[in-house]
């Protein structure tokens, strides 16, 4: 690398990058790099709403009765605790980039056994596959949070709530443009349109490049600052920040080393350890946030919108199956233009606000929602202004969604997790987020049956407001603070000694 003192250019040699840099063009390659991660959330949010449709032909096609589609439709966020649980222990052994690759396999393979089922066994095994690599997709925000900007942070990891929305608004779209197929044709096509994209993420991960900061955990201190000289603008910010990272992973800052030796045999065992087993205070709040801003992002309903939107708006008195996908596409389409909201105004106006906002909202259109529900079983005619007031309050409930916690609750989690527990950490926050999901979208049918589909929609409505209170009560802002500096946010640090060998103590 070279340094020019007149134009503070830097000279790369890297095989991909056979031009000089400036700064601008690193930040272009910092968001290509997140672009092209995230298509691994586009396709977790395309299997997803590509199932919506789906389903109304899979039934009729394959005889299925409606407890076997709700197990079908929802089993997929259990199986999917096979890839989250994973995901964190294969990120730390071959890497962000990786482990992204390997989720492209993935999505590749489950989605091609489903279009060649012809039974429900199979179909199983195909959504199970699929399932893993939606397990897999936690590791988007973590690489995501680990090569961006600063100042661009928030932006970008909101990118994976975009691309699993626009997966989802695929999703429908396909439902939609399929629906007049043949019945055993239709659904089959659906899903075999998503190995499009698995296959384009295959491809773009050989041009990304590795997380800076797991390649300092690992040692390889040289190929980090390599790295980190094409992601930041100068020379000078990428040792600055190689020097908070090798901080932050218990390595001597001054070390000048390429490559040093890390002890491989008590990592697992340490993480664990610092993470479960005996967390320090400020490791277990972060740990509870993080469990508990998942379990709120799912438990507030937004998958039984999402997969059951169809079921929803026949209840609000439409009949047609195209009327029914058009709205469920509506609904998809108003959810994804929502989530550039709050990526231009994260890093603006912060995260906490956006949650709080975004929950309350959550909580005010699902009351709207119940009330019309409520008012539609209780008239003996339908009434146009009762579906219209149902409409609303489906498109207002996801639009709040997306400018809240749907795109802030993986990313809030991704910054706020120590660096050597970050990949296992989110995981298990991810874990919980599916578990719930799972549980939600398995038992919605069964729910309404007992309560009401009103009932139902104001308990998610109750919930929505409790995550609002704890957003207020216990989630500090994060905006414009580096992920090492965000260390600090959740407790006092025990004191620590500095090269100088002088003692500092941090605290909130």
């Amino acid at each position: 690398m070279e340094k020019s003192d007149s134009s503070k250019e830097i000279t790369l040699t890297h095989p991909l990058l056979k031009s000089d840099l400036k700064g601008p063009c690193k930040t272009k390659y910092a968001v290509l790099s997140a672009i092209i991660a995230s298509m691994a959330s586009l396709l977790m949010g395309y299997n997803i709403g590509a199932m919506s449709g789906a389903q109304i032909f899979i039934k009729d096609d394959l005889h299925l009765t409606d407890t076997e589609i709700e197990i079908l439709t929802g089993i997929v966020n259990l199986y999917s605790l096979a890839g989250s649980l994973t995901a964190g222990w294969t990120s730390d052994r071959i890497g962000r980039r990786n482990t992204l690759t390997l989720t492209a396999i993935i999505y590749f393979v489950g989605p091609l056994i489903v279009s060649f089922s012809n039974n429900y066994f199979w179909i199983m095994v195909g959504r199970f596959i699929t399932g893993i690599g939606i397990g897999y997709s936690v590791i988007v925000p973590v690489y995501i949070a680990e090569v961006s900007p600063v100042t661009m942070r928030g932006f970008l990891t909101s990118l994976a709530e975009l691309a699993v929305n626009i997966g989802l608004l695929l999703g429908y779209i396909s439902n939609f443009l399929l629906a007049d197929l043949s019945v055993h044709l239709s659904w089959r096509l659906m899903f075999a349109l998503g190995i499009v994209p698995a296959v384009l993420l295959g491809f773009g991960t050989l041009f990304m490049p590795e997380s800076p900061r797991w390649l300092v955990i690992k040692g390889q201190l040289g190929k980090a600052q390599e790295v980190l000289t094409r992601l930041t603008a100068s020379l000078e910010d990428a040792k600055t920040q190689l020097g908070e990272i090798k901080e932050t992973a218990g390595i001597p800052k001054d070390s000048t080393a390429e490559v040093i030796s890390v002890p491989k045999q008590s990592h697992d065992k340490s993480v664990w350890e610092e993470l479960i087993m005996k967390p320090t205070p400020s490791v277990c709040r972060i740990l509870m946030t993080v469990l508990a801003i998942q379990f709120f992002q799912q438990a507030s309903g937004i998958d039984t919108v999402v997969l059951y939107s169809p079921r929803v708006f026949e209840k609000a008195g439409m009949k047609s199956n195209s009327t029914l996908l058009g709205a469920t596409m509506a609904a998809g389409l108003v959810r994804t233009i929502s989530i550039p909201v709050a990526m231009i105004l994260s890093d603006r106006v912060g995260r906490r606000s956006l949650l709080i906002t975004g929950t309350a909202g959550m909580a005010a259109s699902l009351v709207m929602l119940g009330l019309g529900l409520q008012i539609v079983d209780g008239s003996a005619t339908n009434q146009t202004w009762i579906v219209v007031v149902c409409i609303v309050g489906v498109l207002s409930y996801v639009s709040f969604f997306s400018i809240g916690l749907g795109p802030l609750a993986m990313a809030y989690s991704s910054e706020i997790m120590p660096l050597k527990l970050r990949a296992q950490g989110v995981a298990l926050g991810m874990a919980m987020n599916r578990i719930v999901c799972g549980i939600v979208t398995m038992t919605f049918i069964s729910l309404y049956e007992a309560i009401t589909i009103a009932g139902s929609f104001y308990l998610y409505a109750g919930i929505a407001g409790m995550a609002c209170v704890f957003v207020y009560i216990c989630l500090p802002e994060t905006k414009g603070r580096s992920l090492e500096e965000i260390e600090v946010l959740f407790g006092k640090r025990e004191k620590e000694t500095e090269g100088n060998g002088k003692s500092l103590e941090v605290s909130v």
